[in-house]
């Protein structure tokens, strides 16, 4: 911390909701006026001290001997003894405020209180860019912050649910008016029109989740995506590279099983396939991002935030939303509903391993592509979304390990790739504590 910068406009106190830097407090029997910052750990102006008031007039340490010591302040403290009726320096040792120098002292016994009493209607507000947490927090306790309260994830809940139902009627309404609504009665996601329309509702997910960390939380919107508050980009390429290999090789093992166990003919590529590819290729990440978002991230935050043991946390929020992951898709059979339910779980590993929504996103986008494509390119005769019929243990078994695989390597890849797994934290909880100030 350092003093005002020289030339500014004398200060004349600190806002209402504003805490002072120690440089900025002086007891009401200080005359007011500027200074330029101590040269050390003091929270006086750098001159001779003026005389206190009755009942301050014991030195600012304990008595001792006489004995050698310097006669005056140091450079900085202003000329002779630091004020009458202080007395000088310790004898025999370094003046307070240098190095050596005894645990600073900043008022004298029985002054003011440090640090000062707030009159009502005034707070301390830490600095702007002071992380929210006392302590690192794992991913999915970024909730907890000091400002943490049980309610405000229930309100943050209750206003995605409110808002993102009023965006996505919106949308499917827009849908309507241009001409969509018999395409949309069969909801045949391999018609690029449909596709789109169904990408743009899940999309909108996203600002609705920003909006209830900010309404909700009084949080940034990047503690949605990391512990860092913000998306790590440099995260996305190696983990794509990661998914390809161990995801992608998985879904075209089944696609190829599923076209031998049950016969299926390759009746594609199916009509407008080129406009297929361009939605898939712009719209199907951000889709899988928003169900991310939602999903892994702040539906898991809030079951987490609520369950004060973090791994039984963590625990309860993977499964409750792999549940509700894999009902909210329609599954038409056990099997299917299986699948979705172990990916829903593997995209909580990945977040709780890497402490970050990215490995999830990654895993979902390359997934949602790779089915769309092959859909398309093989067409509907060729089931991708759906388990075969006669192979659903196969089936089930080969997306498991598939993406086992890809956890698996996510985890051995932290060493390499080192994502951050906590937030970065600054403890408030204890009373401040003024420390050296060098001069501007």
């Amino acid at each position: 911390m350092t003093g005002p910068d020289a030339g500014e406009e004398p200060y004349a106190g600190p806002p209402p909701t504003e805490r002072p830097e120690p440089w900025q407090w002086q007891p009401a029997w200080l005359p007011p006026g500027p200074w330029s910052g101590p040269p050390g750990p003091w929270s006086g102006p750098p001159g001779p001290w003026p005389p206190p008031p009755p009942g301050y007039g014991r030195p600012p340490w304990p008595a001792a001997p006489p004995g050698p010591g310097p006669a005056t302040a140091p450079p900085g403290y202003g000329a002779g003894a630091p004020g009458p009726g202080y007395g000088p320096p310790p004898p025999g040792g370094p003046w307070p405020g240098t190095p050596g120098a005894p645990a600073p002292w900043y008022g004298p016994p029985g002054g003011p209180p440090w640090p000062p009493v707030l009159p009502p209607g005034m707070r301390w507000v830490p600095p702007p860019g002071t992380p929210p947490h006392d302590e690192p927090r794992p991913y999915l306790r970024v909730m907890r912050s000091r400002t943490w309260a049980w309610w405000r994830a229930l309100v943050g809940l209750l206003l995605v649910l409110v808002v993102y139902t009023v965006a996505a009627t919106a949308i499917v309404l827009a849908g309507v008016l241009l001409g969509l609504d018999p395409a949309l009665d069969t909801l045949d996601l391999v018609d690029p029109a449909v596709l789109l329309l169904t990408n743009l509702t899940l999309i909108a997910a996203i600002p609705v989740v920003w909006l209830a960390w900010v309404a909700a939380h009084g949080m940034g919107i990047g503690w949605s995506s990391s512990v860092l508050g913000r998306l790590r980009w440099r995260l996305f390429r190696p983990y794509a590279l990661l998914a390809l290999v161990t995801l992608g090789v998985g879904i075209g093992v089944s696609v190829l099983l599923g076209m031998l166990v049950d016969d299926q003919p390759i009746t594609g590529p199916v009509e407008s396939f080129g406009w297929l590819l361009l939605v898939v290729v712009l719209t199907t990440p951000l889709q899988s991002a928003a169900e991310e978002y939602l999903f892994r991230g702040y539906l898991s935050q809030a079951i987490a935030g609520w369950i004060r043991a973090p791994r039984a946390g963590a625990v309860v929020a993977a499964v409750t939303t792999a549940a509700l992951f894999s009902a909210a898709h329609a599954p038409g059979d056990v099997w299917t509903f299986l699948d979705r339910f172990a990916f829903g779980l593997a995209a909580s590993a990945v977040v709780v391993l890497t402490g970050g929504l990215e490995a999830a996103i990654v895993l979902h986008a390359v997934n949602n592509v790779i089915v769309f494509v092959l859909a398309g390119a093989l067409g509907e005769g060729v089931a991708t979304e759906e388990v075969p019929q006669g192979a659903g243990v196969l089936f089930v078994l080969l997306s498991v390990l598939a993406m086992g695989a890809y956890v698996v390597v996510v985890a051995r890849s932290g060493r390499r790739l080192r994502p951050d797994r906590a937030t970065p934290a600054h403890d408030l909880r204890a009373p401040p504590v003024a420390l050296p100030a060098a001069r501007p």
